[in-house]
């Protein structure tokens, strides 16, 4: 569609992530009045961090009633810049578009890859990693949402530092834990003093790719302990990028805007 007076295309963002915050902001230098973007976050984390244009909080009850919600509002495109570990939210979104015959894209944070020297155990999922945690090390520190940590709930002997970006608002599953708050980007330094300070002996995360929390694989390969990493699910059919510039130049396709030197 292309924009004129009466008729600004609109873009739905599924953000949530440094990468829609960082695209959002791009859409706003490139695009400015020409665009309408509404950034439409999960509402799980207590103070997000903004991004430029409207904003929405909260589900849209499944995709049927989000391709209705898309159809509403005429909306002219859709990018998923979700967590890579985001599956509903990604499956609904890709059915939603479908049903609606509106574009999409994701934007695909870039995934980690392990060095030689990494200890890396890839397993399926968190429950595969509390079976290989015990041979790997007894002081574990978890950098998963709060919705991972049951299957480590059985494991006797083990001791865990968590890591959440907000703190627990209700009572965490395991016995013998610290919880700690923290959100990223983290540094090398500060993640190494971390297993340092806890004696930690083995790190478990997901495969969640990116800059912002890197440093605790850095830190890990520093000090030669091994990683239970959660593989990443794989996303949903349809187009993808990982470059900031061509999701920009993407939106501009759909949305009928010419970029602007």
């Amino acid at each position: 569609m292309t924009a004129d007076a009466g008729c600004t295309p609109l873009l739905l963002l599924l953000g949530g992530t440094g990468e829609a915050l960082a695209l959002a902001a791009s859409l706003a230098a490139t695009f400015g009045p020409r665009l309408r973007v509404i950034t439409s976050l999960a509402g799980r984390t207590r103070d997000p961090r903004l991004p430029e244009g409207a904003l929405r909080v909260g589900g849209f009850g499944g995709a049927e009633a989000m391709a209705e919600w898309l159809r509403g509002r005429a909306v002219d495109a859709v990018v998923d810049a979700t967590h890579p570990f985001a599956i509903r939210i990604s499956a609904n979104a890709a059915a939603a578009c479908d049903v609606a015959g509106v574009p999409r894209l994701v934007l695909e944070r870039p995934a980690w890859t392990p060095r030689p020297d990494d200890c890396w155990h890839e397993v399926d999922d968190a429950a595969a990693a509390a079976s290989r945690l015990p041979a790997l090390g007894r002081r574990a520190f978890l950098t998963l949402g709060p919705r991972d940590l049951a299957p480590f709930a059985p494991l006797a002997g083990m001791w865990f530092l968590v890591r959440q970006v907000d703190p627990p608002t209700a009572p965490v599953p395991l016995d013998n834990c610290t919880v700690v708050t923290g959100r990223g980007p983290f540094d090398l330094d500060g993640e190494r003093r971390l297993l340092l300070d806890h004696a930690i002996n083995v790190v478990v995360t997901r495969a969640s790719g990116g800059t912002a929390t890197i440093a605790k694989l850095e830190a890990a390969r520093a000090l030669s302990l091994p990683v239970a990493m959660i593989r990443r699910p794989p996303p949903p059919p349809g187009p993808r990028v990982a470059d900031l510039a061509e999701a920009v130049y993407w939106v501009g396709e759909q949305c009928g805007l010419d970029i602007v030197a």
